[in-house]
C-alpha cells in the first residue's frame, strides 16, 4: 500500500513537472492569435487563468508530495474568480477556442468540472487528507491534458 502511494506521488510529481510544457507550449503564437480579442484589462482571461493555474499547480504538487494541506489551500487561493472571468470571456467572444470552437458548451462543462475538482482539493487540503489530495491532484492533471487535447491546436 505504502509503495503504491509513493509510486503515485512520483507519477504525479513527474507529470506535473511536464504540465507547464503543455500549458505554455505555443503560448506566444496563442497570445498573438488572441491579441485582438481581450478583456478590458488588456489581457486574455483564459491565458491569465492558465498562467495563474501553472503557478498554483506547481505549489500544489510540492505541497501534496509533502502532505502539507495548509500549503495546498494557500496555493489554491489564487484561483478564486478565474473561472468566472474565463466563462465571461468565452460568452462575450473575447476568447476564441483554438480548436473545436463549436463545442463551447463542452469547454464550459469541462472547466466547471475542473473547478469542482479544485474545490474538492481545497476541502481535502483543509482536512489534510493526503490520499484525497493525491488522487485529486492526479485527476486535475488529467483534466488539463484532456482539455488541451480537445481545444488546443
Amino acid at each position: 500500500m505504502k509503495g503504491s502511494v509513493i509510486k503515485s506521488a512520483v507519477v504525479v510529481i513527474v507529470s506535473c513537472l511536464l504540465m507547464p510544457v503543455f500549458l505554455l507550449a505555443g503560448q506566444d503564437a496563442h497570445r498573438h492569435e488572441h491579441s485582438k480579442k481581450q478583456s478590458p484589462s488588456g489581457k486574455n482571461p483564459l491565458v491569465e487563468e492558465m498562467l495563474i493555474l501553472d503557478n498554483a499547480f506547481r505549489e500544489v504538487v510540492s505541497a501534496v508530495s509533502l502532505g502539507d494541506g495548509a500549503r495546498v489551500s494557500s496555493a489554491l487561493e489564487s484561483m478564486h474568480g478565474t473561472m468566472e472571468k474565463t466563462h465571461e470571456g468565452v460568452h462575450s467572444g473575447a476568447i476564441k477556442i483554438p480548436r473545436n470552437s463549436d463545442r463551447l458548451d463542452d469547454f464550459v462543462r469541462m472547466d466547471k468540472e475542473f473547478h469542482g475538482n479544485l474545490e474538492a482539493l481545497a476541502l481535502a487540503a483543509r482536512l489534510n487528507d493526503q490520499q484525497a489530495m493525491l488522487g485529486l491532484t492526479k485527476k486535475l492533471l488529467e483534466g488539463c491534458v484532456a482539455c488541451h487535447r480537445t481545444f488546443r491546436k
